[in-house]
């Protein structure tokens, strides 16, 4: 890899961040832009990624780009197949970001980027085998064995988010209903607080000006910190579903550990004391074994950026 900074870059449905990532995992500057949704041409997207990577390396000489897409990546890292939140489709994202970067560009999906940091750096380390399960605008998931990211025969394994749950369910972006990020997710805890203040009085519409439809995650967040009954019971409902998926993949994958991450993680014990109970509730013959521990991922929101950098300096990197 020649000389110069590399660059980690977590592109999902509202925010593309990006960072400069040394190599003992830590980030020295950041860069953030609001992405512009999937009703766009997709060179929009590419616009503000490749602005954010600008940004972050300050005019240093870029050594290469990792990028973790929200999305399906081929097995070749070379497009997003498709992608629920954003206007990709076959896009062949690693080309076009290396003509206008000048630069090697690795390409993985998000949640298999935030489990090879959490596994190298983070709440994975040591574990022989380990779920990531990425809570953000949706669900994303990557399975670890011995600290490696299971990607399956397309590239695309993990897609946890988009297991039907509940037939004829809520609409998902996806294109299909009842899919597991409808009810565990960002836009599942908000949705939810929306539904709840109409039932009862709550600090977001303070917050809100009166207009639900303005209410955001953070938001939320925020008035469950303030002990805000509307918001504990959005989170309740996040967390108990996030809990009986979850017991699902336990019971096919039998995992060591299963790491949280993502922007809805940062609720920590409001999010994950009633997914606890609810995989232990649910988990078949959970008397009879050792349920694994649900922990929150150490890295915060930085471990897309961090496991997308480490795609550049590991032995896949053509740099």
């Amino acid at each position: 890899m020649s000389e110069g900074v590399v660059v980690g870059v977590d592109i999902g449905g509202t925010k593309v961040l990006a960072g400069v990532v040394r190599a003992d995992g830590s980030v020295t500057q950041t860069a953030r832009r609001t992405t512009p949704g999937r009703r766009v041409v997709a060179s929009q997207v590419e616009d503000a990624l490749v602005a954010a990577v600008q940004d972050a390396a300050a005019g240093s000489l870029l050594a290469g780009v990792g990028v973790a897409a929200a999305g399906f990546v081929d097995s070749r890292g070379e497009r997003v197949m498709f992608a629920p939140h954003l206007p990709w489709q076959g896009e062949p994202l690693r080309d076009l970001l290396e003509a206008r970067l000048g630069c090697p560009v690795l390409l993985d999906n998000d949640a298999n980027c935030a489990a090879r940091a959490e596994a190298h750096h983070g709440a994975a380390g040591g574990a022989s085998s380990a779920l990531m399960i990425t809570m953000g605008t949706g669900i994303g998931g990557a399975v670890l064995v011995g600290g490696e990211v299971l990607r399956g025969a397309n590239g695309m394994a993990g897609e946890f988010g988009h297991m039907q749950v509940v037939p004829d369910g809520q609409p998902c972006e996806c294109g299909r209903r009842g899919c597991w990020e409808q009810y565990s997710s960002g836009n599942a805890l908000v949705r939810n607080a929306r539904t709840l203040m109409a039932e009862q009085p709550s600090v977001l519409s303070d917050m809100s000006g009166g207009h639900p439809d303005r209410v955001t995650g953070p938001m939320v967040t925020a008035a469950a910190e303030e002990g805000d009954l509307v918001a504990r019971r959005a989170f309740a409902s996040v967390g108990d579903w996030l809990g009986v998926g979850t017991a699902n993949l336990v019971a096919a994958l039998d995992p060591e550990v299963v790491v949280i991450g993502g922007g809805v993680s940062a609720a920590g014990d409001k999010l994950l004391d009633p997914a606890r109970a609810a995989l232990r509730r649910t988990l078949v013959g959970a008397a009879h074994r050792s349920v694994p521990a649900l922990v929150a991922a150490r890295l915060g929101p930085e471990a897309g950026m961090v496991g997308a950098a480490l795609l550049v300096a590991g032995p896949q990197s053509r740099g």
